[in-house]
């Protein structure tokens, strides 16, 4: 250390020396210094490449660095901008200062990268395996430097990188089992049914009942969100996360899938009493009415209306009563009194209140259209038959806009459709919102000849083109 600085020794040779660069920039990040720029500049025109696979030694410096959290990230970005990260990583070449597509993120790929492996510093302690769980952070979202799946391309890439660094066969697995299902555990919370014991299944067969990688995922999932921005997370999704990776461990380990809680006693005391009922407990909404088709689309159009965004929805029905809960987050200020909302209901329930119009003109207010922009991607709608073990699931993956729970649950019930629940997950201005459906007859499956319209007039309700809407259904 030399005025505030890391500085090379007056003896010290980076030719000769291949394993100096990390190790400098090791010493630097631990003790929160930064590299002196003279230094710097020495080991970018001097250093020597580093032997692949890289020695121990090397690995663990950066694994170090990695560990020093925002530190870190001082000296990554120094390196970076002298040339030599990519020296390190070639791969690092194709995230270098590339965009973002989705708003949600603060930060460039490469930054974010730096980022979620200053998060994952913080959890370290969590995990079995903290060099791994550094190492698939600093790596996850480098397929977004090629074309094609960002998941599934990085894992390859992180295929290829893994030995250079001189990691164990079964560590290149590990890391390139991290980077491949970066994703999984908070689109699996948000999307399916956490108690159905196919939604275990799912993500019991990803890690190939491995619970370190469980545990590892459930750590890069937390950094992750927190390097990419508040509307990344949330104390409702971290929540969800946290209950899909308890009850996934618990099947690996012989735990038998807790079934779906039944209704507790108020709930049932709303049923039995047979009437039109709201109440609001913190973010929860409790609708109970006597069990009529439309309820779940009139009770969510409602909801819209007084600016509250549905992140998840169930249905129960008992003694003919229809009890409905959804867990809401307000658009702005605080949850409306539930006087407020019964009334609105019951005028809904009772034809007085037109929810499309006024949803309509809530969203034009916003100054905000169902137009897609030309850039945007256009909404799709998917199938998945095996998702379920008594439905099927439909997912919407759409841009967001106010009421259009409400228009997609309307067109689902007057296809005859028997929403037996619904997950709604928000990522800055996209949504992917989940039903499980059952046909009219009761049948898990949905018959093939009406997916076709199904699909169409809901991309439209998304704000799709009719053509569009016609060839996105699969």
């Amino acid at each position: 250390e030399q005025s505030g600085e890391v500085v090379l020794a007056r003896e010290a040779d980076p030719r000769a020396d291949p394993g100096l660069l990390l190790r400098a920039a090791r010493a630097a990040a631990v003790h929160g210094l930064p590299l002196a720029p003279f230094a710097l500049d020495r080991l970018a025109l001097e250093s020597a490449a580093l032997p692949e696979p890289w020695p121990a030694s090397a690995l663990a410096d950066l694994v170090g660095i990695l560990d020093a959290g925002d530190n870190g990230i001082v000296v990554l970005e120094a390196l970076d901008q002298a040339g030599l990260l990519a020296r390190l990583i070639p791969e690092w070449a194709t995230v270098r200062i590339k965009a973002q597509h989705n708003a949600v993120h603060r930060f460039t790929v490469d930054r974010h990268l730096m980022e979620t492996a200053s998060q994952a510093s913080r959890l370290t302690r969590d995990v079995a395996r903290p060099d791994l769980l550094l190492i698939g952070s600093l790596l996850h979202d480098i397929g977004k430097g090629y074309p094609g799946d960002h998941s599934i391309v990085g894992a390859e890439v992180a295929r290829a990188i893994g030995p250079r660094l001189g990691l164990a066969p079964d560590d290149v697995t590990m890391v390139s089992a991290l980077v491949r299902h970066h994703l999984l555990l908070p689109d699996t919370a948000t999307r399916r049914d956490l108690d159905d014991p196919a939604t275990i299944r799912i993500v019991t067969d990803a890690v190939a009942g491995s619970t370190e990688l469980l545990a590892l995922l459930h750590a890069l999932t937390i950094a992750d969100a927190a390097a990419t921005g508040p509307g990344a997370w949330s104390d409702w999704k971290g929540g969800l996360v946290a209950s899909l990776v308890r009850r996934t461990h618990g099947a690996m380990i012989g735990q038998p899938v807790a079934p779906q809680a039944p209704l507790d006693t108020d709930r049932v005391a709303l049923a039995e009493a047979g009437e039109l009922a709201v109440r609001v407990d913190g973010s929860e909404v409790v609708v109970a009415a006597p069990d009529a088709p439309g309820l779940l689309s009139q009770a969510s159009g409602v909801l819209a209306l007084h600016g509250l965004d549905v992140r998840s929805a169930s249905i129960a029905t008992f003694a003919g009563t229809a009890v409905n809960r959804f867990q809401v987050q307000p658009r702005f200020g605080k949850l409306p009194d539930a006087g407020l909302l019964k009334n609105d209901l019951r005028l809904a329930m009772g034809g007085a209140l037109d929810l499309g119009v006024r949803l309509e003109a809530k969203e034009q207010s916003y100054g905000r259209d169902r137009a897609p922009s030309a850039s945007a991607p256009p909404p799709r709608v998917l199938w998945f038959d095996d998702e379920a073990t008594d439905a099927t699931v439909i997912e919407l993956r759409a841009a967001d806009s106010i009421g259009l729970l409400h228009r997609v649950t309307t067109i689902l019930e007057h296809s005859g459709l028997d929403i037996r629940s619904a997950l709604v997950s928000t990522l800055g201005a996209s949504v992917v919102d989940a039903f499980y459906v059952t046909a009219a007859d009761g049948s898990a499956l949905i018959p093939v000849a009406e997916r076709a319209a199904i699909a169409t007039a809901v991309l439209e309700a998304a704000g799709a083109a009719p053509a569009t809407a016609v060839g996105a259904a699969h």
